[in-house]
């Protein structure tokens, strides 16, 4: 890898942490217990680590978003997506649109999931899967870093596990009311939005049941000028939409120990399409806006349907047994456009630059996880869990207007057994981890003809028939290892080594419909072979009295990694080149010695690099651009509770990037900006009152997404959101 010079920070970062932490563990307030405030007392359960083990007994970097925390920053952004970038440094900033095509966390693509439900759809991305659930229905946000296989496919970025809310412990009746308003700092009458959602629980003895149902209206988004953002209209808008949440959560304690529960939930979010776009002036600095009007076809829309039963006991023969079987189903709408020049023309049917057409996802997939955990009779220092996960899907992706299938449907199955031991030695100071998992994959997709469309020279476009392509039933098969130490020499403290491998397929769909070359075999066409990334991770974490503080150095690289690359008609094709990513994640938080407050700072870098030559030699040689990779950020904050009253305010620094070599465009350099938000609530006895603001200081800004690509497309152009202002109400009873 090119730059090395922040293992010098990292090694500063160690020592800072080694040194100020008696200092902190001695000045304990009075009358606390240094037990509790040392990690030492009850943990959450992370269920996406598929362990009962607390999270310090794991080689991983782990991260949790209480409900708290994130229904404040849910109020300031308006989803679960925007609450954990603004979070977490190493995620890429959000594009602040329905799609989250190039948002990454360590410099690769995320596994979203609901209750370890994945929300992707494996052979064909349609980005979506950050909006599949309305954040009112989730109690907390697990984040485990870096790539694995736990969850099965997907993940070779991280994790990001989205758990719903959980049974009700008080007989009878209970619930929750939110009502919200949400507003540009000039109330534009068209950005003017609102949310109401409700949620009622109730239990009788070993029965209980949570219903609840969510309704979002949003408005036109305005930028620091005042000037309308310009809408994605062939991706997709969270702005001028409106969205329809259902969530219902039925369970029955079996015994004292096993319980089994149905979790059912729809979310579509549909837009409006009221505004289309209008082009704005790079070279000038104006950005993309919108205009009234009614763009062709029919507004980008979103549907996600899902079921799932779980049985568990935990003390089944003295272990824990977790079972799940799940049903899913995605229905993506993407908008169209009419161009001279645009990807679906194809002379047959209608001249060149006549035709109007968009494309549509679906999806569905089914599958089961079951596991079971427990010490090993004997030699109980010894935790042993064994598993088994399967999982289907079918995707397909066709044209509206003229009923022609872009992406061919396509079927998929995944097979892995797994297996992790966990060794505790002296007292659990010293723990060794490990594990293998075998991914058995098999993709069958019949014979195809790709689309006609129109094809560049760099100069000027051409017809293009398509070609037809000789389907396959491919199969792949890896063992994926996993290890690691951690040393816990006291409660609080600790620091660990790992390596883990993540696998994922790549956009089978994308790769596919992209097919210009005759002669081609999908049972041996290499482009659709499975991403496998080695993670390896150095870290330390120190949590004692009133410092939270973590330090993390990680490296990953894949043989045959997934590119993003633009063409010139906005579509994004997927190229198959090595990849190497490392990078330094510092975290520090402390308590002050005013009761209630707290600051904390975060800070990422990241740096990534890729094979791009024409004939690859395995030799990374240039930086991965904007679509690839997020910037180095900084994050600053400061929080206030105590009794009815809270508080935070919030800055996120987003640090100027260049990017270098042979094919890098240096229109693509990103120039840094600054965001800061702020939020206050208070609880009055009937509900609380919170007043939120979103880039507080009104700072007009490119986001990061639309200032590192596409340098010549005057209608990807985007600037981020203005001040925005949510007024709610939250009542619980």
């Amino acid at each position: 890898m090119r730059s090395k010079d922040y293992r010098r920070p990292l090694l500063a970062g160690v020592a800072l942490l080694l040194m100020i932490q008696p200092a902190w563990a001695q000045t304990e307030p009075p009358g606390e217990d240094p037990a509790q405030d040392s990690g030492a007392g009850d943990e959450v359960v992370v269920t996406a680590a598929r362990s009962v083990l607390p999270p310090s007994a794991l080689p991983l970097t782990i991260d949790i978003i209480d409900k708290a925390t994130l229904d404040q920053q849910i109020a300031i952004s308006g989803s679960v997506t925007d609450a954990v970038s603004t979070l977490t440094p190493s995620f890429s900033p959000t594009r602040q649109k329905l799609s989250g095509a190039g948002e990454t966390l360590r410099g690769r693509s995320p596994l979203y999931a609901i209750n370890g439900i994945p929300q992707s759809t494996p052979l064909r991305d349609g980005s979506r899967d950050g909006f599949t659930i309305d954040g009112f229905f989730v109690d907390r946000v697990e984040l485990i870093y870096g790539s694995n296989a736990l969850q099965g496919i997907g993940g070779t970025g991280g994790i990001v596990n989205q758990v719903t809310v959980g049974a009700p412990r008080t007989e009878g009746l209970t619930g929750r009311v939110l009502l919200q308003g949400t507003a540009d700092s000039d109330f534009h009458k068209d950005g003017l939005g609102g949310k109401a959602a409700g949620l009622v629980q109730y239990k009788a003895g070993r029965f209980d049941a949570s219903v609840g149902a969510a309704y979002d209206r949003r408005g036109v988004f305005f930028d620091g000028e005042g000037r309308r953002i310009g809408l994605n209209l062939t991706q997709g808008e969270t702005q001028d939409s409106r969205s329809w949440s259902l969530f219902g959560r039925f369970g029955y304690e079996l015994g004292e120990t096993a319980r089994i529960d149905l979790i059912a939930s729809r979310f579509q979010l549909d837009g409006d399409g009221d505004f289309v776009a209008l082009p704005g002036n790079r070279a000038l600095g104006i950005p993309t806006s919108a205009v009234k009007g009614t763009p062709p076809g029919e507004p980008a829309a979103s549907r996600t349907e899902s079921l799932a039963l779980s049985l568990t006991d935990t003390s089944l023969w003295g272990g824990n047994f977790v079972s799940q079987i799940f049903w899913n189903r995605t229905h993506d709408t993407f908008g169209g456009e009419l161009a001279p020049i645009a990807t679906f023309q194809d002379p047959v049917i209608a001249p060149v630059g006549t035709l109007f057409d968009q494309s549509e996802n679906r999806s569905r997939k089914y599958g089961g996880k079951i596991s079971y955990e427990r010490g090993v009779p004997g030699f109980e220092a010894l935790t042993a869990i064994i598993g088994f996960d399967a999982l289907w899907d079918s995707t397909e992706q066709r044209l509206i207007a003229t009923d022609r299938i872009w992406v061919p449907p396509a079927d998929f199955r995944s097979l892995a057994p797994f297996g992790q031991l966990n060794l505790a030695l002296f007292d659990k100071k010293l723990r060794l981890a490990g594990g293998v998992r075998w991914e058995n994959v098999a993709i069958r997709i019949d014979d195809f003809h790709t689309l006609a469309s129109t094809t560049y020279d760099g100069r000027n476009p051409a017809t293009f028939g398509g070609v037809a392509v000789a389907g396959g039933r491919p199969t792949f098969q890896d063992a994926l290892l996993n290890g690691g130490v951690i040393v816990e020499p006291m409660p609080g403290i600790r620091a660990y080594v790992s390596y883990a491998e993540g696998f994922t397929m790549p956009d089978v769909g994308r790769i596919t419909r992209a097919i210009r070359d005759q002669g081609i075999s999908l049972d041996n066409y290499l482009d659709i072979s499975p991403i496998v990334s080695n993670n390896r991770e150095i870290g330390l974490e120190v949590k004692r009295g009133p410092l939270d503080a973590s330090v993390a150095y990680f490296w990953s690289s894949s043989d045959k990694g997934q590119l993003l690359i633009a063409r010139p008609d906005r579509i994004f094709d997927v190229q198959r080149l090595r990849t190497e990513i490392e990078g330094l994640e510092i975290n520090l938080g402390v308590a002050l010695p005013i009761p209630g407050a707290r600051v904390s700072i975060g800070y990422a870098h990241l740096d990534g690099r890729y094979d791009s030559d024409t004939v690859p030699d395995g030799k990374v040689d240039t930086d991965l651009d904007g679509t690839n990779i997020s910037p180095d950020r900084l994050n600053l904050a400061a929080s206030y509770v105590r009794g009815p009253l809270s508080a935070r305010l919030q800055t996120q620094f987003f640090l100027s990037r260049k990017f270098d070599g042979p094919k890098v465009d240096p229109r693509n350099d990103f120039g840094g900006y600054a965001i800061t938000d702020a939020t206050v609530r208070y609880e009055t006895g009937i509900g609380a009152i919170s007043l939120s603001a979103q880039n507080l200081f009104d700072k007009f800004y490119i986001d990061y997404s639309s200032d590192t690509r596409l340098p010549t497309d005057n209608l990807s152009y985007f600037a981020g959101r203005g001040r925005t202002i949510t007024l709610g109400w939250d009542y619980r009873f």
